[in-house]
């Protein structure tokens, strides 16, 4: 039991890390090939194994006053991180009234109005069999595509096309991930990992394929190849998921706790990526060699964004917590 716990912590952290990693290199993607690889590479499995994983722990979605607990989960943190957000690009840079409209989520905040709508959403799925819910949630995933005005409004594009993983994930059981983490299974999942980042090295595709955001008429022409498309980046999604997980270690490490609050660094991170991208403070950062700089910049904000600390001092934003309050009176008073 200890060291399942510390599985999903440990994968939590690592995958925040790498949702925070691809946002530090995004500015640098169309500069540089291997830039773009990692990108794309990352985008294929980072959020959907979070999406995995968020629908593993979706099991007690039945238990009296759950909706209202993830409602002042993800619903309030929205609200006022949309509203902080929306003050900063309307006043400081400058953009049009339309990024005030509470509906269209900023950033990164899509992932909370899509994973309460997922939520939402089991009460329907789970009257039918496992098969059945998980193809038509598929279906469904697939068929929206078509609508040339579904898009970031209320999240509904990704809400929708990302609800297949985040089912997957509800009908998971503990035997899965004991399997997928056994030596031999790993040895797979490396060499799979590895053929997807080569193979992206030399492929030239739109990465906003696997962003789930847009329509396919925002890609091109509207065929019956198209959800083809959008099939095959389910297929590769679900492959790089898996095999990712598997890589995850089963025993408590030094990051284990941190993974208990990445909640934290998915809402906090943007506004110091924001700052370092209008500042340009990495821009020389470009070339290959600074792979290694960004990656550690990474480390480090993903690292202190976890911290204890940080959690204190913002729980009453994000939370609805005075704890925040009462750790900043307390250190006061041990001064």
């Amino acid at each position: 039991m200890k060291n399942r716990v510390s599985y999903f912590d440990n994968a939590k952290f690592l995958l925040i890390f790498l949702v925070v990693f691809g946002h530090v290199i995004r500015p640098f993607i169309d500069e540089s090939p291997i830039m773009m690889t990692i990108y794309k590479f990352l985008y294929t499995f980072h959020m959907p194994a979070f999406i995995l994983i968020s629908g593993y722990f979706a099991k007690g979605f039945k238990k009296k006053g759950y909706v209202s607990k993830i409602a002042k989960k993800l619903i309030l943190p929205y609200l006022i991180f949309q509203g902080i957000y929306s003050v900063y690009y309307f006043f400081v840079e400058k953009q049009n009234a339309n990024v005030l409209d509470p509906l269209d989520p900023h950033w990164s905040l899509w992932f909370l109005v899509s994973l309460f709508f997922w939520n939402l959403f089991l009460f329907g799925a789970t009257r039918l069999s496992a098969t059945w819910s998980l193809a038509i949630a598929f279906i469904i995933g697939l068929s929206v595509g078509y609508l040339e005005d579904i898009s970031n409004y209320l999240s509904l594009s990704r809400t929708f096309v990302f609800f297949p993983l985040f089912l997957l994930g509800f009908y998971l059981k503990r035997e899965h991930f004991d399997y997928i983490t056994r030596v031999h299974v790993r040895g797979v999942a490396f060499f799979l990992l590895s053929i997807t980042f080569i193979t992206y090295f030399f492929a030239d595709f739109d990465y906003e394929w696997l962003f789930g955001s847009k329509s396919y008429a925002q890609f091109g022409d509207l065929t019956i190849g198209s959800a083809f498309i959008r099939l095959g980046f389910y297929s590769l999604t679900l492959v790089t998921s898996l095999s990712f997980l598997a890589l995850i270690p089963t025993k408590q490490t030094f990051f284990t706790e941190w993974g208990t609050r990445t909640f934290y660094v998915y809402l906090l991170h943007g506004f110091i990526i924001q700052y370092m991208r209008n500042t340009h403070a990495v821009d020389w950062m470009g070339d290959f060699q600074s792979i290694v700089l960004l990656t550690t910049l990474s480390i480090l904000l993903t690292s202190i964004l976890s911290t204890k600390v940080v959690k204190e001092l913002t729980s009453p934003f994000i939370e609805m917590k005075p704890s925040g309050i009462h750790y900043y009176l307390k250190s006061l008073s041990l001064k």
